[in-house]
């Protein structure tokens, strides 16, 4: 099977912009690149199933290049529905440096910014030497164009597509270029960079896109509870990425597999049947988390992530660092603590309404501090009882938690 074929099993092959791409790939020795903007300081893991082909195609003979975009992160591609908002110059380019690091450190491969070569551009010339290849009908059926025509988009936003065709051009002329891969959605915008190497130097250039990674309502994948799964551990912790991986969807766990992995045909075959026939198991979903954080932060930081989810599973609280304990609670209630009642902190934190309820619940055992069931409510939470003299963590019944904070 070779790559073409591979990419198509993983259904990472959407728009091809001709046939002979198949063969292309196959042969390796093409100089490609992908691109983002630097829209944030981090990618988050909807970016890392896109740029996970600068791995696979490295591997199968080409060279990767990534664009970070620091001149057409000035100005925001279009919306669906909405003109993006403008970021300053400054914080495009802290967020360029942030990305240059993270995809330096995550594929090794080179990274450039459009800025440098877009800067000295004047506007005349931008017309004179780019816009004059661009129909504006050929422009207007776009589908990054036209769906927002009823909206109504801006002149700053059209010209968007005429930058990142420029930036194909450019990278064609200097660093040798002759395909640009992305999502889907940048379809329009590749076939444009395409249209103008062939009309302004006459040279074969290629696309093609992979189909975005979605949940089984359509919606993008990479957020729980409203929040993105950044590829930053600063950011989104490992046991944080660990339990989004493990909660994912059954129906969708295994193109996930295929999108965000190494593991071969075999053994995500293997991983489909386990899937189907014992689901309550979750080794689909263990696997998927292992390689993911794995690539992105070490078998450490994936070993410490299984712990800390072992240990809340079970009750076992003490075997927690602080750290630790900060992690695996982060998006808990959480109280300042001092010396009073257990049965006060339950009602602060919310995990009873009354002191009578609060009592009841400590003397039929629904209680626990720090994983050990109390049946005394005259029990005082204190900071000796905390945990590195940090946290105390409150558990009521099986799924409820609060956090006291020293």
């Amino acid at each position: 099977m070779g790559i073409f074929e591979e990419l198509e099993w993983r259904g990472l092959v959407k728009d091809v912009s001709d046939p002979s791409l198949k063969e292309k790939l196959n042969a390796g020795g093409m100089t490609f690149y992908i691109g983002t903007d630097p829209t944030g300081d981090s990618l988050h893991i909807g970016h890392f199933s896109s740029f996970l082909i600068c791995k696979r195609l490295k591997e199968a003979g080409h060279n990767p290049i990534v664009l970070v975009g620091g001149a057409t992160g000035l100005i925001g591609d279009p919306k669906p529905d909405s003109e993006r908002p403008m970021i300053t110059k400054e914080t495009v380019e802290h967020n360029f440096n942030c990305l240059k690091s993270q995809l330096t450190n995550l594929f090794g491969c080179e990274v450039v910014n459009n800025f440098d070569w877009s800067k000295d551009i004047n506007f005349i010339d931008f017309l004179r030497d780019f816009g004059k290849f661009f129909n504006v009908n050929y422009m207007l059926n776009k589908d990054i164009v036209a769906r927002r025509l009823d909206q109504g988009i801006t002149y700053t936003e059209f010209s968007y597509m005429i930058m990142q065709a420029l930036d194909f051009w450019w990278l064609n002329q200097n660093k040798n270029v002759t395909l640009q891969v992305a999502g889907q959605d940048q379809w329009g915008n590749i076939t444009a960079g395409i249209e103008l190497c062939r009309r302004k130097s006459g040279k074969e250039v290629y696309g093609f896109t992979m189909p975005l990674l979605t949940k089984s309502d359509g919606s993008k994948f990479g957020k729980t509870n409203g929040k993105a799964i950044w590829l930053d551990i600063n950011k989104t912790s490992a046991y944080e990425m660990y339990q989004f991986f493990i909660n994912s969807e059954d129906s969708k766990v295994i193109d996930y597999l295929k999108f965000l992995t190494f593991l071969s045909k075999e053994e995500i075959e293997a991983l489909e049947l386990k899937n189907n026939e014992a689901p309550h198991l979750r080794e689909a979903h263990k696997a998927l988390a292992r390689e993911v954080i794995t690539f992105l932060h070490g078998s450490e930081a994936y070993d410490e992530a299984v712990k800390i989810s072992e240990a809340l599973f079970n009750g076992d609280i003490k075997a927690l660092t602080a750290k630790q304990i900060e992690m695996g609670f982060n998006d808990l209630p959480a109280i300042n603590g001092n010396n009073q009642l257990l049965a006060d902190a339950l009602i602060e934190a919310g995990l009873a309404k009354s002191k009578r309820e609060a009592r009841e619940f400590i003397k039929n055992g629904a209680v626990s501090v720090n994983g050990d069931k109390v049946t005394d409510d005259s029990f005082v939470t204190s900071k000796d009882a905390a945990i590195e003299g940090k946290f105390i963590v409150l558990r009521r019944g099986k799924k409820l938690y609060a956090l006291i904070k020293y």
